[in-house]
């Protein structure tokens, strides 16, 4: 009796890299049969439209509007790139070219803007712009994808965009927090403006060059926003970082229908920077309880107990605590649902749209001037308003509302009495 021989197996690492030259082969066979039948597809239509408008092939026509004119090399938008082909010509009467419909369509830049900027925002830098796009199995003729071409697009589109978007009406929203930070770049600082209506959702309401310590751009800024036409007749609760330019600035813009929050963690931030290390523990426990508290009586006496306590030893870090004190408990004195305060007593609602920013602009290693950084800024700013999620605790902000529309009959009612 003949044993049985036994053959071994063929592990399944084996067949994976057997099977890889034939994946790839098929990958790349089936690549080359689209484009090869797109571009079949596409010499079918333009050479419908010029029977169309010179009539069939060798047909007698009295009255042919045009005639056929032969073939020309041309370009067409695919795979974020510019494609040569073959096109067909016309000449209509005193043998001016005809443009066929399909090819102003075919032959369109505005696909490869979009595709510059849709990578510049994923991170592909302008010199890697070529190797991120799709393999056409076989390598035709590709224009548009050096660093400088695509560089030029990048530029050109974003500075559209950013005109317009900069010039947009802000009349429709009916906002009810303004928030504001700024974000350095390079020597620059940018001022951002984040407004968050009664639904909870968030808006991207402006950019400004300039630093939050210069009264003069906060001004332009909040100046820029009301121009626009942004609402400043009514109650808002304005969320800022403590800069006293900023707080100055919206002042002069809203007035007394501004409900000024100062940023309670920039308040600690520049509190505690002001201390030796030893003392940073005590004095952010002694802060976190002071505005953990849902009573603004306590609030405030433990906050001014700690500046008291500090005024000898680090008259800095006290003076800074005393700075503005009463604007970091304006949300408490509203008396909102604790979910709902909690967010609105610090400006992190702004922070998804920063970190937008950093990421955007991470390939950015030289910034030559304010004009750059403004149209990356704006692109950031789009690519991240189409991704917000609404504001934390949004269903609670009805009790926000209610409390500014009580604000404001109450000063109509000052107003009336007068």
């Amino acid at each position: 009796m003949k044993k049985s021989v036994r053959k071994p197996a063929i592990s399944q690492e084996v067949q994976r890299q057997l099977l890889m030259p034939v994946s790839e082969a098929l990958r790349k066979g089936l690549m080359e049969a689209v484009f090869d039948e797109g571009l079949k597809a596409i010499a079918t239509i333009l050479e419908a439209e010029r029977t169309a408008v010179c009539g069939p092939r060798y047909a007698h026509q009295p009255e042919r509007r045009a005639v056929r004119h032969g073939h020309a090399n041309g370009e067409l938008v695919y795979g974020g790139s510019r494609v040569q082909l073959s096109r067909p010509r016309a000449r209509g009467a005193g043998g001016a070219e005809l443009q066929l419909p399909s090819w102003r369509v075919f032959s369109d830049e505005d696909p490869l803007n979009s595709r510059a900027v849709e990578q510049m925002v994923v991170g592909v830098s302008t010199r890697k712009y070529g190797r991120s796009l799709e393999p056409l199995g076989f390598e035709p003729k590709r224009r548009g994808v050096s660093k400088s071409a695509v560089s030029r697009r990048f530029v050109a589109t974003t500075a559209a965009r950013m005109e317009t978007w900069k010039t947009r009406s802000l009349k429709a929203l009916d906002l009810v927090v303004l928030m504001v930070d700024g974000i350095h770049f390079a020597e620059n600082v940018v001022l951002v403006a984040l407004g968050i209506d009664a639904s909870g959702a968030k808006h991207v309401l402006g950019l400004w060059e300039g630093a939050t310590e210069n009264s003069t751009s906060c001004t332009a800024l909040m100046t820029n926003l009301r121009e626009r036409g942004l609402n400043t007749e009514r109650s808002i609760l304005v969320v800022i970082d403590g800069a006293k330019a900023l707080r100055k600035a919206v002042v002069d813009v809203f007035g007394s229908k501004a409900l000024i929050q100062r940023c309670q963690v920039h308040k600690r931030r520049n509190v505690l920077d002001q201390l030796p290390d030893e003392k940073r523990a005590s004095t952010k426990k002694a802060m976190d309880q002071a505005y953990a508290t849902r009573d603004v009586e306590r609030a405030r006496r433990l906050l001014n107990n700690l500046a008291r306590v500090l005024s000898t030893p680090h008259p800095g870090a006290a003076a800074s605590l005393k700075e503005g004190l009463e604007e970091t408990l304006t949300v408490m004195k509203l008396c909102l649902p604790d979910a709902l305060a909690k967010t609105l007593v610090t400006t992190n609602a702004i922070e998804n749209l920063m970190s937008t920013n950093r990421r955007v602009c991470r390939n950015v290693k030289r910034w030559r001037d304010g004009s750059m950084i403004l149209r990356w800024l704006t692109t950031a700013a789009i690519e991240a308003e189409s991704r917000f999620h609404r504001l934390k605790g949004h269903k609670l902000l009805p009790h926000l509302v209610a409390a500014l529309r009580e604000k404001d009959a109450s000063v109509d009612l000052k107003l009336e009495s007068a």
